[in-house]
């Protein structure tokens, strides 16, 4: 007994790391037997046999090298995949990343005790940094429970780049910088950066060993926005983190040229806690309806957002909030935990501050002045035109469907993910009269710095049960085949989280040969390959982003193709789509409507009496 008692019993958030098993390099046979499985329903018969005999010679032949050569890597590496990931998914990235890459979603407080009010910026604004604050003081203590799937516990790494986090642009390849530090690490920047009509400015959180209070953030942020309103509108740099990545990495180059002030403001944006942005824009938002605000968040005004940042918090002049993150750093799941840990906080507190009121005597905001000349100033209106373009191309819907929800699904015994998946397929083969290649999310968590792998909802049995939807086929029929969907979805989903999926080791196998300086292997090249997804080929491009109240959204990853994110509650489903406009097929309004319909015509399958 007394032994147990000198023990601590209160996990600290990261105390598992070190004991986390290594990322498994999968059996070549089993990944390639996966993913000739995944092409076929994109193949005609003599494609399939073609690629076939592809995949054949690369297991008899180069594959088996390559595996060798990975299976060394991974000896040397607590996770094999984690440098590669970073580098191909994000860091090696040109495009803009601030539309294309990062993800973004509304806060939920519009449901219950924040709806749109002009005049309430500020005062939520403080009271909403204040809890956030306290999430960053649990982080720092280690405070913050470890997640885990029964009792086993999930990696926590990706929680350290919450706050203080930032990508650096370069002209090749960006990079990571993360200045945060547990208590026990040391000490850890303090400050907030507040964006404003194209200004900066920073305080400090902590006064006098304490963390300011709710009124005394507001009196802060009423500082700033006096000056700003009253004052003309700044050069809006930020809106240079728009821009494609190697002409950003130049700018900032020229940038810091011109005076090294330049850098240490740089500097001290990067390591901020997260960038407040005080937007005056008042995005209308209904709790069916996010569509205006969640738009306004994945491309809003660019002069008040950080794109490189790993957190930012959006204020709307009305009183509405949502955020904005670079995806390198972390996956949604992070800022899911936060969002859902600060609506629950102001629901608590009924969307009131309930501390003391008292303001100690505080030093004012300081202003981060920019140096900037002609070129500069040319720089942020290039960029700005180039992400007005882009931004305008992008047709983003968020709609609530409330017939029912998780409650339903499981009484009937199905996962709720999975509905939503093969729903989305339906959608998609009625829509577009063909199966559509589909990218979800599945969590590698259980490993040593995991992160994510590839789930190919788009199966031979989901395209089966799809193609029976359209003909005239018995009731029995379709609900057997929807089932047999069902149970492989959920199979391929435990392979996927248990380190057993087939995406990631193909990328480690085509990488490994690119290292060696050889010819890329012929299973790369293949129509197939692309054709089916590989390669970040996906027309569709999906996440479940949890189970909480929390909502988020992406741009889709090619042109012909949606971004699809979803949230399951007990009595809805929350979905946003997004699309290219300037796509003549795609149309995100359509695809949910047929989401939506689908919903109705799987719970009717599950209806239907004496089956």
């Amino acid at each position: 007994m007394e032994n147990q008692l000198a023990k601590s019993t209160e996990e600290r958030t990261f105390q598992y790391q070190d004991s986390l098993p290594s990322l498994p390099v999968p059996s070549l046979e089993e990944s390639l037997k996966k993913y000739l499985e995944s092409v076929k329903p994109f193949a005609n018969e003599e494609e399939y046999k073609n690629t076939e005999a592809i995949v054949q010679k690369f297991q008899n032949g180069i594959g088996k090298k390559l595996q060798q050569k990975l299976l060394q890597r991974a000896k040397g590496k607590r996770n094999w995949l984690e440098e590669w990931w970073l580098n191909v998914a994000y860091l090696d990235v040109r495009i803009p990343s601030q539309l294309n890459v990062n993800f973004g979603g509304p806060a939920s407080h519009i449901e219950h005790y924040w709806p749109p009010k002009e005049g309430t910026q500020l005062e939520r604004g403080s009271i909403s940094l204040w809890h956030n604050l306290n999430y960053w003081q649990l982080l720092r203590k280690e405070k913050l429970a470890v997640e885990k799937v029964g009792n086993i516990p999930l990696d926590m790494n990706q929680f350290r780049m919450l706050f203080s986090t930032c990508k650096i642009p370069g002209i090749t390849r960006d990079s990571i910088i993360n200045y945060f530090r547990t208590e026990r690490e040391g000490h850890s920047p303090s400050h907030l950066a507040v964006l404003c009509r194209g200004r900066v400015f920073v305080f400090d959180v902590m006064h006098e060993g304490y963390l300011m209070t709710a009124p005394e953030i507001q009196r802060q942020l009423t500082y700033i926005q006096k000056k700003c309103h009253s004052e003309p509108d700044g050069p809006g740099v930020a809106a240079l983190t728009t821009e494609e990545r190697t002409r950003w990495a130049k700018a900032r180059e020229y940038l810091i040229s011109l005076n090294p002030e330049n850098l240490t403001i740089l500097e001290r944006i990067q390591s901020s806690l997260l960038v407040f942005c005080l937007d005056d824009d008042s995005p209308h938002a209904t709790p069916e309806d996010y569509s205006q605000v969640s738009a306004k968040i994945l491309y809003g005004d660019p002069t008040v957002r950080w794109g490189d940042k790993s957190y930012n918090l959006i204020a709307f002049s009305n009183g509405v909030f949502g955020s904005n993150c670079d995806h390198a750093p972390f996956d949604a799941m992070v800022l899911v935990k936060i969002c859902y840990y600060i609506d629950e906080k102001i629901l608590e507190n009924e969307g009131r501050w309930k501390g003391s009121e008292k303001v100690r005597d505080i030093p004012v905001p300081e202003e981060l002045v920019f140096t900037v000349d002609e070129k500069v100033l040319n720089d942020i209106n290039q960029a700005k035109a180039q992400y007005f373009k882009q931004a305008s191309d992008l047709q983003l819907v968020v709609y609530a469907f409330t017939s029912f929800g998780k409650k339903q699904t499981k009484k009937k015994q199905l996962h709720p993910d999975t509905f939503i998946q093969l729903a989305l397929q339906l959608a998609y083969y009625r829509l577009h009269g063909r199966p559509g290649c589909c990218y979800e999310t599945a969590m590698t968590r259980l490993f040593y710095h995991g992160r994510t792998e590839t789930v190919r909802p788009c199966t031979v049995e989901a395209v089966n049960w799809c193609q029976s939807m359209q003909n005239p086929t018995s009731l029995l029929e379709q609900q057997h085949m929807m089932l047999e969907a069902f149970a492989k979805h959920n199979k391929m989903m435990k392979d996927c989280s248990t380190g057993k999926g087939f995406d990631r080791h193909l990328l480690g196998l085509s990488l490994i040969a690119k290292e060696e300086g050889l010819p890329v292997p012929e299973l790369f090249t293949d129509p197939l390959f692309s054709r089916s997804g590989g390669g970040g080929n996906f027309v569709l491009s999906t996440s479940l982003v949890g189970y909480l109240r929390v909502q988020g959204m992406v741009a889709p990853m090619v042109h012909n193709g949606y971004g699809f994110f979803y949230h399951i509650r007990d009595d809805r489903f929350v979905v946003s789509c997004s699309a290219w406009k300037s796509c003549p097929e795609t149309d995100a309004e359509k695809l949910v409507q047929q989401v939506f319909r689908a919903f109705h015509d799987m719970m009717q399958l599950m209806e239907t009496p004496h089956l």
